[in-house]
């Protein structure tokens, strides 16, 4: 439903709602006044000339509303409430991570009966990984999210053989899962310059056609974004994760005394004296069921999937989302944060991980470390303490556990430390498996030659 926002423009009230328009049969959304006369002026005054039609589909809002006016519509900074084809849509922030598009390939050209010539084939649409791509950008630029391919040429006296429709080029970032309309991945981006095929052109006319063209092929994908990082930072609400990646970082994201702060992921780069550069990506904090999809679990877990390592953070006092849900120690933190990414996929326990203990500088954090420090020595001795859903199958064996505080800026040196040397160490061991792999297919390759 739509909500009404009264507001006074020169003494006249002015009420924002729904209209029926007999110009085109549509539901429109707009400001109609409620005294004769004065529409031009309100108008006007929200710098409009009649309700706007957006990019998604049948959508109608009004445009460049005043704050207040913004505020009674229920919109609260980015996210925005949205009526699109009967239904409200809930946007967070302005990060996309997925994309719906309409591909279709080029028609082929008309052959040439008469002389045996054969049409040329059809344009076919490409997806492009380039940095500096955004799937906002490709939304904004192209409101529409279609992308059809050039017609290929006809056969004619002067050019028998007709020329290739343009192909159309879709820029996308890298980091890119090309999913079918069902769910299916049929392809990947992870590097810039890599393409994909996402529409075939069809085949111009020729004799086993009839001389008549093909069309190009069409489907609808979506664009599903992973974001690729060196280090991943996992952990639930107001753990402080936010205020580590401002503090090892140039990044600014919005920082609060309250749990959901992170609503979007956000990057930051940790600069070294020696001019490396390591990418981390504060992911927003999970909660118990994340797996499940709550507290849309999969949208936030999916960008862990392309992470190098994983970082850890968690609140050394323990976590407690709302009243209604039950208290957890720091040690039962790291073993829920565990079983959740378990649950989602059991590779990411593979991957190498830090784990930093935040907030050292409340009370009583020494004794709660030394307490949790025994807990992760020797974790089999203390299961037995917990409930059986807490209990993850595989427990993730720590490079380094370091104790933090992005409040006073105690061990952020250290982590960052850590970070770095734990990074080079798994760079160097990926560099002894790919020489041993040559070395032994060239001995493998010189063995051959001798038999020969």
């Amino acid at each position: 439903m739509f909500r009404w926002a009264d507001t006074s423009v020169h003494g006249t009230t002015h009420i924002c709602k729904p209209f029926f328009s007999s110009r085109n049969g549509r539901e429109m959304q707009g400001c109609k006044p409620s005294t004769p006369g004065a529409g031009r002026a309100a108008h006007a005054y929200r710098g409009l000339t009649s309700p706007r039609r957006c990019g998604d589909g049948d959508c109608w809002r009004l445009s460049r509303a005043p704050p207040a006016a913004r505020r009674a519509w229920g919109e609260a900074g980015a996210r925005s409430m949205v009526r699109c084809g009967g239904a409200l849509l809930r946007r967070y922030g302005n990060f996309i991570d997925d994309l719906r598009l309409y591909v279709r390939g080029g028609t082929g050209g008309m052959g040439y009966p008469r002389l045996g010539g054969e049409g040329g084939r059809g344009g076919d649409v490409w997806f492009v990984a380039q940095e500096g791509s955004t799937l906002k950008s490709i939304k904004a630029r192209y409101p529409q999210k279609r992308f059809v391919a050039g017609t290929g040429a006809n056969s004619s006296v002067k050019a028998l053989k007709g020329e290739k429709g343009k192909d159309c080029e879709v820029h996308v970032p890298p980091g890119i899962s090309v999913l079918d309309d069902d769910g299916k991945k049929i392809g990947e981006l992870n590097g810039a310059g890599e393409r994909f095929l996402a529409a075939r052109g069809g085949l111009g006319g020729s004799l086993a056609t009839n001389f008549l063209p093909c069309k190009g092929q069409r489907r609808i994908v979506h664009l599903d974004l992973k974001l690729i990082a060196d280090v991943g930072l996992v952990g639930f609400p107001n753990a402080g994760k936010s205020s580590l990646l401002s503090k090892i970082s140039q990044a600014k994201p919005e920082i609060a005394n309250y749990a959901f702060t992170t609503i979007q992921p956000e990057l930051g780069k940790i600069m070294y004296e020696d001019f490396k550069q390591i990418l981390v990506a504060d992911l927003p904090g999970l909660i118990e069921g994340a797996h499940q999809n709550k507290g849309r679990g999969h949208k936030f877990l999916k960008h862990v999937e392309r992470t190098k390592h994983l970082l850890l953070v968690v609140d050394i006092s323990g976590f407690q989302l709302s009243n209604k849900t039950q208290f957890r120690t720091a040690f039962e933190t790291v073993l829920l944060l565990t079983k959740e990414l378990e649950l989602y996929n059991e590779e990411l326990l593979t991957k190498p991980a830090l784990l930093a203990i935040n907030k050292m500088d409340l009370p009583c954090a020494k004794d709660n470390l030394n307490e949790l420090m025994k807990q992760l020595q020797n974790p089999e001795d203390f299961l037995h303490l917990l409930e059986e859903e807490v209990i993850p199958e595989n427990t993730v064996d720590f490079r380094e556990i370091i104790p933090i505080s992005t409040y006073t800026g105690e061990g952020i040196e250290e982590l960052k430390a850590c970070v770095r040397r734990s990074l080079d160490e798994e760079a160097e061991q990926e560099n002894e498996e790919y020489r041993k792999k040559k070395l032994l297919l060239l001995h493998t390759s010189g063995e051959q030659m001798n038999k020969g």
